[in-house]
């Protein structure tokens, strides 16, 4: 007799390449047409229908190098930022960094929550870490261990400081930079009111954290993982000293960082010019720890490797607007979205995307995938409907990175919860209520975003 597999969720590629077929199928089923445009941005009230020729039936094979070509200077730059923090994490400044950070905070629990949640988050909001945080989730079970809390505390630790930093991030290569691009907004714009929703959200974090250490700590058996065992503990990292050298690399890194926010703004640099700088910064870094010019070949091209997934999917995802766009009826998505939403006020309509973006984050977990196939409709109808394109990019950032934390087609979470020994329904328990919380600072943060003009 024939066993059954067990079935499990589709990999992003599997599922944006779907999409793609699906696309294809929209160009036959869709009536054709198109706006007018004045540059990137849409005229309301210029849609109309044309007629085309139907697209042939391999298309959708022929437009996935024509997508990947396409997006080949967001496929280059994911490349060469991968592979530039390869270098920077081979220097080992990151991981001494968090460790000395850790250790210094360790001896009182709400100086340690409160400081390791805002580090997560900044270094998620900045630069876009989140895999490099994977070594320290045993360190900080057995950190929380040791302080009479629990994994739960240590996990959330991390990953509601990683999420609110993705969700509210002001300068994160992954997620800001790609959908700033994509929807024609100046990189780097917009950033007082995405560090106040930092701080109001790690302000949310933080306290839905700290109530829970009370409960347990004032009656351990109300801990979500009481039964699990932890009694073998953890090893801590070796060799997390932060040397003089690896200082240098924190000092390279946050000024590479503060030139190019400068240069944006003043000089109207470019991804090729943020690509420049990193560059820059991992040879500056491999020449002060003494790494050989061949560990820093070997450990350039070990992080672009990493993110070659990353590549690959927004290769993929372009290729759905490619398919969309041959076919005359982007524009028609467009259309049909933004007509019913036109009669809604418009801080009704940004909640409307936030909702959207939330469902589409189930499906594509990948940031940079989410922004290629979303921003090239929901930047058009932010244009149809009086919203901002800024708006339409911060309603992408909260509803992707919030999500992050309890979607299960997470591969982060879910081998984050695996090393920290947590039932994923023990902590969707403990996280649901938290993102009840955010998604309602989230909706105010909208009103506000469209309020202002922002």
């Amino acid at each position: 007799m024939t066993r059954l597999r067990p079935w499990c969720f589709p990999d992003s590629l599997v599922m944006i390449f779907g999409m793609v077929v699906l696309a294809q199928v929209a160009t036959y089923v869709l009536p054709t047409g198109m706006f007018d445009r004045d540059g990137l941005r849409v005229i309301k009230g210029s849609y109309q229908a044309v007629e085309v020729e139907p697209l042939p039936i391999y298309t959708f094979l022929t437009s996935i190098p024509a997508g990947m070509a396409d997006a080949a200077d967001i496929v280059v730059f994911i490349l060469i930022i991968g592979g530039v923090f390869g270098v920077l994490r081979s220097t080992g400044a990151v991981d001494a960094l968090l460790s000395v950070a850790i250790q210094r905070l360790g001896h009182r629990p709400e100086r340690l929550v409160v400081g390791m949640v805002t580090v997560f988050a900044v270094g998620s909001s900045t630069v876009g870490m989140a895999e490099e945080y994977m070594p320290f989730v045993p360190l900080l079970v057995t950190m929380c261990l040791a302080l009479r809390m629990d994994a739960v505390v240590a996990l959330s630790i991390i990953y509601v400081g990683a999420g609110v930093g993705y969700a509210c991030a002001a300068f994160n290569p992954f997620t800001v930079v790609i959908a700033q691009s994509i929807a024609g907004v100046a990189l780097t714009s917009g950033q007082a009111l995405r560090w106040l929703s930092l701080v109001v959200c790690l302000s949310v974090g933080v306290h839905h954290i700290l109530r829970y250490v009370r409960r347990i700590q004032a009656n351990p058996a109300s801990s979500l993982v009481a039964g699990i065992p932890y009694s073998d503990g953890f090893d801590f990292p070796s060799d997390v000293r932060l040397t003089p050298a690896r200082l240098v690399v924190v000092v390279l890194f946050v000024s590479g960082v503060a030139l190019f926010i400068y240069g944006a703004g003043v000089y109207e640099w470019y991804l090729n010019e943020l690509t420049a700088i990193f560059i820059a910064i991992a040879l500056a870094s491999a020449t002060v720890t003494k790494l050989s010019a061949n560990r820093t070949a070997r450990e350039f091209c070990a992080g672009a490797a990493e993110l070659t997934a990353t590549a690959v999917i927004v290769g993929f995802a372009r290729t759905i607007q490619v398919i969309l766009t041959e076919g005359q009826v982007i524009d028609t998505v467009i259309h049909g979205l933004a007509t019913p939403i036109q009669a809604l006020p418009t801080h009704v309509a940004a909640v409307g995307m936030l909702l959207v973006q939330t469902l589409c984050n189930f499906i594509i977990p990948s940031g940079s995938g989410q922004a290629y196939v979303t921003m090239p409709i929901m930047a058009p109808i932010a244009d149809v409907t009086g919203l901002s394109r800024q708006v339409a990019v911060l309603a992408y950032q909260f509803g992707d990175g919030f999500t992050n934390m309890v979607v299960p087609t997470n591969a982060l979470l879910m081998g984050m919860l695996v090393l920290a020994r947590i039932p994923y329904h023990r902590w969707a328990r403990f996280i649901i209520p938290l993102l009840l919380k955010l998604y309602l600072v989230a909706v105010v943060l909208l009103i506000v975003a469209v309020g202002m003009d922002y």
